[in-house]
C-alpha cells in the first residue's frame, strides 16, 4: 500500500493534489501528516523526502517526491487518474501542468488557508490576470467535455491540481464567473474536498510564515479553524 507523507491540511496546498486525487478515485494509502515548524522543517522532512518537501509518496522500496510525479507514478498502474481520450487527455496534462509550474502571483499572495476568510487588500492587475486564466482554463474544460469536471464526466488529476485553487478562491473570495463558481461548488461537494476542510479546521497547528502571508494579502474577516 503506499504512504503519503503530507503536511498540516490547512496550508499544504501541494499536499492536497495527490491526496484528494487518491481519494476520490479510491485508492488505498497510509497518510502521515508532519506539521510545518518554525525551524528544522526541512532537515524533518529529509527523514523520508530527497527534496526535503512534500507530498512524497513511498511505494515499497520506490519513494517519488513532487506532486505531479507522484500523479504520473499512480496514474502507471489506474487508468482512471488521467482521462481515456487521447484528445481529452492531453488537454488535461496541459491544464495541469500550467497549474504546477505558473500561477506564481496567485501563489504568492493567495496562499491556502482553508479555514479563514479573507478580504483583500487589492486585485492588482497582476493577480487579477492569473484569476482570469484560471476561470478561462474552468470554462474551457467545463464547456469543451460537459462536466461536471474540468475533463469530463470523471474526476481527474487536473481536478486535482486545480483543487486548491478551489480552497483559494473561497478563502480570498476571488472574482470568478458564474461558472467558475459552479465548478467550485461542484468541488467542494466532494465528501473527499469536505473530509480534508474539516479535517483542516480540526488543526490547531500555526505556522507564523503561513499566518504573515495571509495578514500580508488582506483582513482576516472570519476564522473557522479550531484554537490554538
Amino acid at each position: 500500500m503506499f504512504t503519503l507523507h503530507i503536511a498540516n491540511k490547512n496550508y499544504s496546498s501541494w499536499s492536497l493534489r495527490p491526496w484528494v486525487l487518491l481519494k476520490v478515485l479510491g485508492i488505498a494509502f497510509n497518510e502521515k501528516l508532519h506539521p510545518f515548524l518554525d525551524t528544522g522543517t526541512w532537515n524533518l522532512y529529509r527523514d523520508f523526502s530527497p527534496s526535503g518537501k512534500v507530498p512524497c509518496l513511498v511505494d515499497g522500496d520506490t519513494v517519488v517526491w513532487d506532486s505531479l510525479a507522484i500523479t504520473e507514478y499512480v496514474a502507471e498502474s489506474n487508468s482512471r487518474v488521467w482521462p481515456s481520450d487521447k484528445s481529452v487527455r492531453a488537454w488535461a496534462r496541459c491544464a495541469a501542468a500550467e497549474m504546477h509550474s505558473g500561477f506564481q502571483t496567485l501563489r504568492n499572495i493567495c496562499g491556502m488557508s482553508c479555514g479563514v476568510r479573507v478580504r483583500l487588500h487589492e486585485v492588482s492587475p497582476a493577480l487579477q490576470k492569473d484569476v482570469t486564466r484560471i476561470d478561462e482554463l474552468w470554462t474551457e474544460g467545463l464547456n469543451r467535455f460537459g462536466g461536471p469536471f474540468l475533463a469530463g464526466s470523471e474526476f481527474s488529476a487536473v481536478d486535482a491540481f486545480f483543487a486548491p485553487v478551489v480552497f483559494r478562491a473561497q478563502t480570498y473570495d476571488l472574482p470568478l464567473s458564474a461558472t467558475a463558481k459552479s465548478y467550485m461548488a461542484t468541488i467542494l461537494a466532494l465528501p473527499a474536498m469536505r473530509e480534508w476542510y474539516e479535517a483542516a479546521l480540526a488543526e490547531t497547528w500555526r505556522d507564523p510564515e503561513h499566518e504573515q502571508e495571509v495578514l500580508a494579502a488582506g483582513t482576516v474577516v472570519a476564522d473557522l479553524r479550531h484554537k490554538a
